[in-house]
């Protein structure tokens, strides 16, 4: 069973690899420019694969703009996918936006407001 996660993980890396590249080279929708893909979560039978992104903007209206942009470019960027990617069927992909980086940058402002205190 070890070698079915490894090829898992393999995989998982392997499509944040390709992702990140078809965003930068072959889509050309503006709404989707300066998305990083922080990690990729596929499923043990490789049919769905979940992708996090982030964004430095941390409004509301700029974060459904980014999500409807990654949401059209979906077919195209999993057509991409399956003619890079060595596999039989190419995972279907969902985006989501990954919290925890809006998160650690909260925290990382509350502990700045701290130190400011402090002095």
């Amino acid at each position: 069973m070890p070698n079915k996660q490894y090829r898992v993980d393999r995989l998982a890396q392997q499509i944040q690899r390709e992702v990140d590249d078809i965003l930068l080279k072959r889509v050309r929708d503006p709404r989707v420019q300066g998305v990083t893909i922080t990690g990729v979560d596929v499923t043990g039978d490789l049919q769905q694969a979940t992708i996090y992104y982030s964004i430095l903007s941390d409004k509301a209206s700029e974060m459904e703009k980014v999500q409807a942009g990654l949401d059209k470019a979906t077919g195209l960027i999993r057509s991409e996918l399956g003619a890079r990617l060595n596999i039989f069927k190419t995972p279907e992909i969902k985006f989501e936006r990954d919290k925890s980086v809006a998160y650690g940058s909260r925290i990382d402002r509350l502990i700045n407001q701290l130190h400011k205190q402090d002095k």
